[in-house]
């Protein structure tokens, strides 16, 4: 048997570097004295692990090949790294250095210490939790260390002839960080005075920033100019944004020099940065918006259309990050637009719509391309939903069947918020004569009863095509219906409604039961359905969350009229200590409302919630504890007992807007106002969910804000971040302009 200490005793630099032979059986004797199976990866034990080292290290390429990616799966997945990637590193090395596909296990190794971070300088990690007494580093620490215990066989090759193996060396090493600078920064300088390959090039200066920005910021400076090849000049240009230099109209032509600039990372191996105009405008938007508003404008009116599809791609993100860049993007967006002519093949057109009213100078062109056929036409009436939606509105009733984008548009989109077409009568129109004629299924239901809702009692001429549809889409036409009905016809509506809550499966009859309910006050189709629904989930656990949530939610709205349903609500509810998942805890706050609300005591309620925000270490939790804090905000004052907890989540920026109201709802005596304002501003800030945040300052009153925290709001109205960050395509740049509007309305205490 032979341990590691051995192996790279028994192997050394030189010896595997120029063997011509690979010391296979030395190789297998090392892999067989590791404890592989009590590693671990992605995927548990890494018994498999050697298996796979010794097939990379084979001659049967089709299993190298498998096994790589296998590995790829295992000790670097997705990025991250675990115990058996720091074990495997040695011996990818000594793959790498016997000349055995060496730019791929070079390539993995450089992942892993990318994966990986430096050793922290501060207090040392605790005791390993095994009970050795020795101190356990991190995975990721125990990953960079053990990539940089490999640089010399990384550095050497450097030397390699193969273009490919240099290259990869140079990557590899870049990511070794403050623990391999010593050694690497030497050896990549070195080799970079000598080098003449351009993709080489372009990975050594790359890796020498990114290990010694200092003295490295003169020769990313230097290579930017035009006698530099384009790769390399184009990598100078990143490294000089990374690491801060100041924009210069030198970087500025390069950039447009080299348009498009894809093709010029193609070929390297930094996979997180292979779009290089995209990487440097992001990098850069945050300290010189207007150097990157004056490329991209340049970039969009460039002749070449891949250029141009560069840009649009970027313009897109930059509209989605900064509140000044749709104003001031919009002109050369026009212009690249109008420039490819009827088949958008940039994708200009479209990205117009992420305008907003800062589109408005291309209404007439968007609605010229929508009135023509085909998918451009759909996508460009998508756009003028959103630009002008007015204008839309009547274009969409010409072509309601062929236009489901900007159906799904004019409805909501995909996030399904608020539908942005006003009423048109045209449109209406055009809406009845699709409810006649749509077939069950797909999304058009639920975006033309979308609509209809958003118009109320203006839709009401469409009470009898949704009375005629009703019985084929029972779920999604009685909402609208009770939205849509005028007084005139409540009766006819009523008794459809009545109707259909006597046949068909149970949700469908709940559904229209409610639906009735909400109509008329009465609750007598509803009170059995729901005693029945209910009755199927007695004594909890079963996991039929959305039915449970629905019924309880459904008898909270009744109130102390459904008190028949008590019993069946109690024996609904989870066992008391049992172990829930987020569903079931989101049917146990639906329970305890609904309980509260009919008996309007709160005592067996409030123990139920406590069970849910007490439990704050179940994966994806947090909506089930704002839906726990809301409902216990409900409870006002009987709910007190709920205190601590709510007062824990206050920390938790996630969940600070919802534990903050609630605790005001709850024991309003016990709040310092002035660290909760802070506390929301920072949730606001966070940008995790701004609204409620907000919302929440709102309510608590913004004339008590301090001038700290009235500057503070302030800059979150005016700054050009956007704070709403995240959100489906196309949606984030309306809702962080509604925040904005919300924002500055609380400033003036509006």
């Amino acid at each position: 048997m032979i341990d590691a200490m051995d192996f790279d005793r028994a192997l050394s630099r030189e010896e595997l570097f120029h063997a011509e032979v690979f010391h296979t059986d030395l190789f297998h004797a090392a892999l067989d004295a590791q404890p592989w199976a009590s590693y671990t990866h992605a995927y548990g034990s890494a018994e498999d692990v050697p298996g796979c080292l010794r097939a990379l290290a084979g001659d049967d390429d089709a299993a190298a090949e498998e096994a790589q990616s296998e590995l790829y799966g295992s000790i670097l997945h997705q990025g991250s790294v675990y115990e058996a990637s720091a074990k495997a590193v040695p011996f990818l090395a000594r793959i790498a250095a016997a000349g055995i596909r060496t730019a791929d296990a070079l390539l993995l190794i450089g992942g892993i210490a990318e994966g990986g971070t430096d050793p922290d300088p501060g207090p040392n990690p605790g005791p390993d939790p095994a009970g050795s007494g020795a101190v356990r580093e991190s995975d990721e620490v125990a990953c960079r260390r053990a990539v940089v215990a490999q640089l010399p066989l990384l550095l050497a090759s450097v030397e390699h002839q193969d273009r490919a193996v240099r290259q990869a060396a140079a990557w590899a090493a870049g990511w070794t960080g403050t623990a391999g600078a010593a050694l690497a920064v030497p050896a990549l300088r070195d080799r970079a005075a000598i080098e003449t390959d351009p993709l080489v090039r372009a990975e050594l200066l790359t890796s020498l920033v990114e290990l010694d920005p200092e003295s490295s910021a003169s020769a990313a400076a230097g290579a930017v100019g035009p006698d530099s090849p384009p790769e390399l000049r184009i990598a100078a240009v990143m490294a000089g944004a990374d690491i801060g230099l100041p924009w210069t109209r030198d970087h500025h032509e390069a950039v447009l020099d080299l348009l498009p600039l894809d093709r010029l990372a193609a070929d390297r191996y930094d996979h997180s940065r292979n779009e290089p105009l995209h990487d440097i405008c992001l990098t850069l938007l945050d300290r010189d918006t207007e150097a990157v508003f004056a490329l991209l404008d340049a970039a969009l009116r460039s002749a070449d259309p891949e250029a141009r599809t560069e840009a649009v791609w970027v313009a897109t993100t930059a509209c989605e990050l900064s509140r000044s860049a749709p104003a001031r993007l919009a002109p050369a967006l026009i212009s690249a637009a109008a420039e490819d002519g009827p088949d958008d093949e940039t994708g200009a057109l479209s990205a117009l719509g992420r305008l907003g009213p800062s589109g408005a100078p291309a209404a007439d062109l968007l609605a010229a391309r929508a009135a023509g056929d085909g998918d451009t036409a759909d996508r460009a009436l998508e756009a003028l939903v959103a630009v002008d939606p007015v204008r839309a509105a009547s274009l969409l009733a010409r072509g309601l069947e062929w236009r489901p984008r900007a159906l799904q548009a004019a409805s909501g989109g995909l996030a399904d918020s608020l539908p942005v077409v006003p009423y048109d009568p045209e449109l209406l129109v055009a809406v009845r004569r699709r409810l006649a004629t749509m077939e069950p299924g797909g999304t058009t239901p639920f975006r033309l009863t979308a609509l209809l809702a958003s118009w109320g009692p203006d839709a009401s001429d469409a009470v009898p095509e949704l009375l005629t549809a009703l019985p084929a889409h029972p779920r999604v036409l009685p909402k609208a219906l009770v939205a849509v009905c005028p007084p005139g016809r409540r009766a006819e509506v009523a008794d459809a409604l009545r109707a259909r809550a006597g046949t068909g499966p149970a949700g469908e009859r709940i559904e229209a039961a409610r639906a009735l309910h909400e109509l008329t006050g009465d609750h007598g189709p509803l009170l059995p359905l729901l005693a029945e629904r209910l009755a199927g989930s007695a004594g909890g656990g079963g996991g039929s969350a959305e039915p449970i949530r629905e019924a309880a939610e459904a008898a909270a709205a009744v109130g102390p009229a459904a008190v028949s349903l008590v019993p069946a609500l109690r024996a609904a509810l989870n066992s008391p200590g049992a172990e829930r998942n987020n569903p079931q805890m989101d049917d146990d706050i639906a329970l305890a409302v609904a309980l509260h609300r009919i008996t309007g005591d709160a005592a067996e309620a409030v123990p139920v919630l406590a069970g849910v925000l007490g439990d704050r270490d179940g994966l994806w939790r947090r909506w089930t504890l704002v839906r726990a804090a809301a409902a216990a905000g409900s409870f006002g004052p009987a709910a007190r007992p709920l205190v601590p907890v709510l007062k824990a989540l206050l920390g938790d920026h996630r969940q600070t807007p919802s534990a903050a109201l609630a605790l005001r709802a709850v024991a309003p005596d016990d709040l310092d106002a002035g660290h909760v304002a802070g506390l929301l501003l920072d949730a606001a800030e966070a940008g995790t969910d701004p609204f409620a945040a907000v919302d929440a300052l709102v309510a608590f009153g913004t004339d008590a804000l301090s001038d700290e925290h009235r500057a503070r709001l302030t800059e979150l109205g005016e700054r050009d971040r956007r704070v709403v960050r995240s959100g489906l395509d196309g949606t984030v740049e309306i809702t962080d302009e509604q925040l904005r509007a919300r924002v500055r309305a609380a400033v003036r205490g509006e």
